[in-house]
């Protein structure tokens, strides 16, 4: 056969493969979305308590990946509250507070908070609280700061009995939560299209666990974004799978959940030695943001096995664990082959997680807690997530 005939055939063959091979991701993650939409609009629409006060939000002020958070918690304390102002964490915020009046004032981090600011509020009778985002990483820092509120809300269950020992009052546990606004299932481009993803730092007992399953990184098509990836052992041969130091907003990291078929989710140490302000040695049992913010995109997440993870999601039906390297290599073999079971423990995730773990759901909490002492409340509204 002449050479530019088999080049045609070649090319018409390469067409046909191209076109059955897009039908079917087509296809698939149609499907997907669409068992995803239908579970969004079967949601309860459960009535939240809106609570007739007026709440000074201040923020983290550290940008990101901090940034985001604060939007989410603006935009899901406006409903909850008769009214809602929000500034930075400066010099001035007394000024703010004595302009404003408001009935409580909320800050999230309280890192970048001058103290002078916050004892002046709280001479002035304003309740004051604050939300630790980073225990247990920062307690060596977050302590004296949480002595100066008249509430501590932590998301690492450990700080609570930690904080109470060394003298807050009225600490509570208030886990992570997901910003639907920002995550949730969505289309995506056919070049976001990936098996498996990791978003976040290499710190070491990430980069070592990966390098422990090498084979696996290369046989998968794994691709990893954020910072010091370049740690891996076989980083020259994943580079081109690598976004390497690169922030992602909540926007793109959405893009990088969906289209994956399989979203890793791995701590970091609680004991890291380069990255830590943990002298005591608190262990970490609750879970990180990305628990939810990966079940919220609708797709299979595998993590490690965090104490606490069971209060928020059934293993093996909600969500997918391992306990070692070389339990994940294997469930990452398995479920990549097994596209019904990997689908459905996905969308009973997604179910879990946009009916129990929002931050609506979070805030309402915190509100109940500092205002049931006979506070008023306006007629609850029905909760509307910002994806319906």
């Amino acid at each position: 056969m002449p050479a530019h005939k088999k080049r045609r055939q070649t090319l018409a063959a390469a067409q046909a493969e191209g076109w059955q091979n897009g039908y079917a991701l087509g296809a698939e993650s149609g499907y997907r979305l669409g068992r995803c939409e239908s579970i969004m609009r079967q949601l309860p629409q459960e009535p939240v308590p809106v609570w007739d006060k007026k709440v000074l939000y201040v923020t983290s002020g550290k940008g990101l990946p901090y940034s985001p958070l604060d939007t989410a918690v603006i935009e899901s304390i406006r409903p909850l509250v008769r009214e809602l102002v929000w500034t930075q964490p400066t010099s001035e915020l007394s000024l703010v507070a004595a302009q404003e009046n408001p009935d409580f004032v909320l800050v999230l981090d309280a890192m970048m908070l001058p103290p002078d600011q916050l004892d002046q509020i709280r001479m002035w009778g304003i309740r004051t609280a604050v939300w630790l985002l980073d225990d247990p990483y920062y307690t060596d820092v977050t302590l004296n700061l949480a002595l100066a509120f008249d509430y501590v809300f932590t998301m690492e269950l450990n700080c609570v009995a930690f904080y109470i020992e060394h003298g807050c009052k009225n600490v509570h546990y208030l886990p992570m939560a997901v910003y639907p606004g920002m995550y949730r299932p969505k289309a995506v481009s056919a070049d976001n299209h990936r098996a498996v993803s990791f978003v976040g730092s290499g710190y070491w007992n990430r980069v070592n666990l990966f390098n422990s399953i090498t084979p696996s990184l290369l046989k998968h098509d794994i691709h990893f974004s954020g910072l010091w990836w370049d740690r891996l052992a076989s980083y020259r041969q994943l580079a081109r799978r690598i976004n390497l130091n690169k922030w992602m907003q909540p926007e793109e990291t959405s893009d990088y959940y969906n289209g994956s078929k399989i979203v890793i989710n791995l701590h970091r140490a609680f004991d890291d030695e380069q990255f830590n302000n943990n002298s005591r040695g608190i262990r970490a049992i609750s879970p990180n943001p990305r628990t939810f913010e990966i079940s919220a995109c609708g797709v299979l997440q595998l993590t490690d096995i965090r104490d606490d993870l069971s209060r928020f999601y059934i293993p093996d039906s909600e969500i997918v664990t391992y306990a070692s390297a070389e339990e994940l290599r294997d469930k990452l073999d398995y479920y990549l082959t097994h596209e019904d079971e990997r689908r459905e423990i996905a969308l009973r995730g997604l179910n879990k997680t946009m009916r129990e773990h929002t931050f609506t759901h979070r805030l309402s909490e915190l509100f109940r807690v500092a205002f049931t002492d006979g506070e008023v409340q306006v007629a609850a509204q029905p909760e509307v997530d910002p994806v319906l």
